[in-house]
């Protein structure tokens, strides 16, 4: 919350309220994730400045040193001079995988103690996701897919108007993406395809024909059994769909701009 506090809630029991676990002191979070890379019932928290920490059941917060050693650190850089941040966070298999922006993707097969790049920093990655031994990162030329666990990549962007992704989900096996006309927005669309990314349609059943600004990188999500897929975006509308991307129903208007979409089982 406002970057600085972590809250937790317990889905039964006494505790099942919300409080305050721990506060970031000096940093501002941008994401977080469950991991092998985090401690027993702690939490992994993506941060600007492009650092990881981890929160622990006590609330202490303690930053990754293996992936501020990481190689190619000094290259990583965002279009505006800022620091850059850690976006997106992500496991698979026995890999986690952090999103850097502007810094590629990196990997850790060794529970967050080392990080190594594994996509060049020049993709522009805005989130990164995984399914089975998939890898998938929308970045602002398209959608980068790995099959074996981000060994290698091929980037993909066929039958999108437009080359700037923001938004990647897996649903069943349906691959899910948002891409507009840049970083500003405009003519934003949802598109599903397989998962081999190969030739995307652009979702229309139930949808206007563009959004303005962006459906961002936060803002789109999909249980990966494939049954709900949901986005919101910067003018406060709430989508759903139950058939993998080919239909939706819009469930909510009139909120503020929606910044995150999270879908639950």
């Amino acid at each position: 919350m406002d970057g600085s506090e972590l809250w937790r809630r317990r889905l039964s029991g006494p505790d099942a309220a919300w409080n305050q676990i721990a506060a970031l002191s000096g940093v501002e979070g941008r994401c977080l994730a469950d991991t092998r890379a985090n401690h027993e019932a702690g939490i992994l928290v993506g941060t600007a400045g492009a650092r990881l920490a981890h929160v622990d059941e006590r609330g202490e917060v303690a930053f990754v040193a293996g992936f501020d050693a990481a190689p190619g650190r000094d290259k990583w850089f965002t279009p505006w001079g800022g620091p850059p941040d850690t976006r997106s966070l992500t496991e698979n298999g026995d890999s986690v995988f952090a999103n850097v922006h502007v810094g590629g993707v990196l990997r850790s097969r060794d529970e967050g103690a080392t990080w190594q790049p594994t996509l060049d920093i020049r993709e522009d990655i805005h989130r990164v996701v995984t399914a089975g031994e998939k890898v998938f990162a929308a970045g602002a030329h398209g959608v980068s897919i790995s099959a074996d666990g981000g060994d290698s990549w091929n980037r993909s962007a066929e039958g999108l108007h437009a080359t700037y992704c923001r938004a990647v989900a897996v649903c069943g096996d349906a691959l899910l993406v948002s891409a507009s006309d840049g970083p500003r927005g405009g003519r934003a669309a949802v598109y599903r395809s397989d998962l081999g990314g190969g030739g995307f349609e652009r979702c229309s059943k139930g949808l206007p024909e563009w959004f303005e600004g962006n459906v961002d990188s936060l803002a789109l999500d999909a249980l990966p059994e494939g049954e709900l897929a949901a986005f919101g975006t910067e003018d406060g509308e709430l989508y759903v769909s139950g058939d993998q991307g080919r239909s939706w129903d819009r469930i909510a208007t009139g909120l503020e701009g929606i910044a995150c979409v999270l879908t639950l089982p």
